[in-house]
């Protein structure tokens, strides 16, 4: 496998939160669902000298893009920094408008047999299927949170004995408010209120960290401090990271400082939870 230092170089050639042209590649490409419009993978990364017999904490990353677009090619850094620490970390595909024609109803369906495969397929991937995170950004936070909170839009095809609710989300710039005054309520009007993550907060939701840019045109910094707060009042863990003047999807590589200071935070964050143990590998630059 190539050194995270190879994998973290490569992936400096990126096209902001769109798909990426040159990127860290996975260890594992592996199919999840069939459905009527194709075949869905997981694209896998594997610690170095993982060993089969002693399951690892686990993530797995949705992709953004606002449902319509976006390729799991963007969370490949991500991905390939955390399995550097010692998780397994997945990057998945779901269907989009663009590429399947379909609705943001598709894309939470597909983010939960996502979750399920590799909860059900735990022992063959060498993870822990009580230490199994969701992330994303934009769309893609959207369908991680999703997951973990919305009882409806479950696949037909899915096993629905098998849990969907990840045991800890990471989120960045997500869409999580679809009400009226939210991202995409024009698209799930008919429906928003099932579909919204912060009208569907309960105490069973799982500990959570969000990290939004102070200047975010779609997700505003109030809509962040509401669901931070009615997640506490449910009583669950939220840390929610506001950076000072940055726009939507600042957190991607080629933005600046931005990745490496919200990894650093999402690594001390699942350490926390027993997910990683030390210190992050990455550095924080100065000032950072």
């Amino acid at each position: 496998m190539k050194t995270f230092r190879t994998l973290l170089l490569m992936s400096l050639f990126t096209l902001g939160c769109g798909a990426l042209q040159a990127a860290p590649k996975p260890d594992a490409v592996i199919p999840y669902k069939t459905t009527e419009q194709g075949e869905l993978s997981l694209y896998v990364f594997y610690p170095d000298h993982k060993k089969p017999d002693q399951p690892t904490p686990a993530i797995v990353f949705f992709f953004g893009g606002g449902w319509v677009s976006g390729a799991p090619g963007q969370f490949y850094p991500q991905c390939a920094y955390l399995a550097s620490r010692g998780m397994v970390a997945i990057a998945a595909d779901y269907r989009t408008k663009n590429k399947q024609g379909t609705s943001p109803q598709e894309c939470v369906k597909d983010g939960k047999s996502a979750i399920r495969w590799v909860r059900e397929h735990a022992e063959e991937l060498g993870i822990d299927p009580d230490k199994l995170a969701a992330g994303g950004g934009s769309a893609g936070g959207h369908v991680a949170a999703a997951t973990a909170l919305l009882d409806d839009y479950n696949d037909e095809t899915d096993d629905l004995s098998v849990s969907c609710v990840p045991d800890a989300l990471v989120l960045f710039n997500p869409v999580i408010d679809n009400g009226p005054n939210g991202y995409g309520y024009d698209r799930v009007q008919g429906y928003w209120e099932t579909f919204s993550p912060m009208n569907n907060i309960d105490a069973d939701a799982p500990p959570t960290i969000v990290f939004l840019g102070t200047k975010d045109h779609l997700i505003p910094v109030a809509t962040a401090q509401g669901y931070q707060q009615r997640m506490q009042e449910a009583g669950v863990r939220c840390d929610l990271h506001l950076y000072e003047g940055q726009k939507h999807g600042f957190f991607n590589p080629g933005k600046g400082d931005s990745y490496t200071l919200t990894m650093i935070e999402a690594d001390k964050f699942l350490a926390s939870l027993g997910y990683l143990q030390g210190e992050p590998t990455l550095q924080a630059p100065a000032g950072g």
